[in-house]
């Protein structure tokens, strides 16, 4: 599956924008993870990043989602590792994170999420976030407060990464698609 038809599934299952746009900020953190741990995967762990809450919508039951999506996607032929990858996303599946691609989908997911929500309260929204006013609203608790702070941090330590350049890394790579996205 290639990101086009991979964004026109996305579309067809999700009518949300603000989950639209979760998920390509998911993509373009997983490209990016995908640029420096598996090169030649980059369209493959976008898909991943893109897909990885495309059931979402329909259904949120905990017990559906993203079980549905998944059956869904091995029905169009997506790749095991992308699918265990998204299973693993949703730690109540019990799918445990192998692969670098389900270690960095979830050190990405509530991250982007979070990143969203600090430049949407910034006068110039991603254009001058970084790490440390990150950080600084990852403390207060009240703000995005249905954030999993639990699960970034888990996320990183997964993933074996610093936590200020994951934070950087994931800006980044939002930031270079912010125009599209609205941010």
């Amino acid at each position: 599956m290639n990101l086009e038809s991979a964004r026109a599934l996305m579309h067809e299952w999700t009518g949300s924008a603000a989950l639209r746009t979760h998920m390509e900020c998911v993509a373009l953190c997983m490209g990016a993870y995908a640029r420096a741990l598996d090169p030649a995967q980059v369209e493959r762990w976008s898909v991943c990043g893109l897909l990885h809450d495309f059931d979402y919508e329909k259904h949120p039951d905990p017990a559906a989602h993203p079980s549905v999506g998944v059956a869904h996607l091995r029905a169009l032929g997506l790749d095991e590792e992308t699918l265990r990858a998204i299973l693993a996303h949703a730690p109540r599946t019990g799918v445990p994170r192998e692969s670098s691609m389900a270690k960095a989908l979830f050190a990405v997911d509530e991250l982007a999420g979070f990143i969203v929500a600090c430049a949407k309260v910034r006068p110039a929204g991603i254009a001058d976030l970084s790490p440390p006013s990150v950080r600084k609203k990852l403390k207060d608790r009240s703000f995005a407060a249905a954030v999993s702070r639990e699960d970034i941090a888990i996320g990183i330590a997964e993933l074996g990464v610093d936590e200020t350049a994951h934070i950087q890394a994931c800006i980044d790579a939002i930031r270079s698609d912010s125009v599209r996205l609205g941010l």
